[in-house]
């Protein structure tokens, strides 16, 4: 599951502030006007537009975790998003709701993915979720929890394969990601991590191949139709 420290960046920076100051008195001539549109939504009283329940992938239903389990963001904006991190629960999906909506477990993913293959988004993509335990993962990935034990060969169904395997194509579609174990971990291999997830019995074969056939369905209902000539 995700991690159980702080992220360290949760308020509004001082370099922010004094970016705003800056630019009032020496104009965009001086700064760049792309940093400050990466910081405008996080002055006094602005806020980023949302929708309310909207989800980055068809078919997610909305559940929000507590804010204090993540930090909002505008990413790929402010943050280039280039990794999906891959978890288990070690728990079901109800108690994993649960911790993430619970402002003292100070930790959550993007998404859960249950037995059946139903997904729950519970962060926006475009937000900094703390799952990883390293704030420079957090910043650079979308987490993905699966529901069940990592010493469990049972917890990991076809369902919830087919399921996640649609959802990081999704993802890796969205950011231009490249569909391969480099940039589709585990959170064992986040640097610094004391977790085990997905452990052993996870078939990260089978899943990268999954992943790669959701992404080229995915790419051929995308292209538009070609229509032949009419003959004369």
């Amino acid at each position: 599951m995700g991690e159980t420290k702080n992220d360290s960046d949760r308020r509004i920076g001082r370099r922010a502030l004094l970016i705003g100051g800056a630019a009032a008195a020496v104009g965009t001539a001086v700064l760049a006007r792309e940093e400050l549109s990466h910081l405008w939504w996080r002055m006094p009283g602005v806020e980023k537009p949302r929708t309310p329940g909207a989800v980055d992938f068809r078919g997610a239903s909305w559940v929000a975790a507590s804010s204090a389990n993540y930090r909002r963001a505008d990413r790929p904006s402010d943050y280039a998003i280039d990794r999906v991190v891959v978890h288990v629960t070690q728990g079901s999906f109800d108690s994993a709701v649960r911790v993430f909506q619970d402002p003292g477990h100070q930790a959550a993913a993007h998404y859960i993915v249950r037995k059946d293959g139903h997904v729950t988004q519970m962060i926006r993509e475009l937000d900094v979720a703390y799952h990883a335990g390293n704030r420079e993962y957090n910043e650079r990935s979308v987490g993905i929890e699966h529901e069940g034990f990592v010493d469990r060969a049972s917890s990991f169904t076809d369902a919830m394969y087919a399921s996640s395997a649609r959802l990081t194509a999704g993802i890796c579609g969205r950011y231009g990601i490249p569909v391969d174990r480099r940039h589709i971990i585990g959170h064992v291999e986040v640097p610094g991590t004391d977790h085990t997830d997905p452990g052993p019995h996870w078939d990260w074969d089978r899943y990268i191949r999954l992943v790669h056939q959701a992404a080229s369905a995915k790419s051929a209902t995308s292209k538009p139709a070609t229509s032949k000539p009419a003959k004369s």
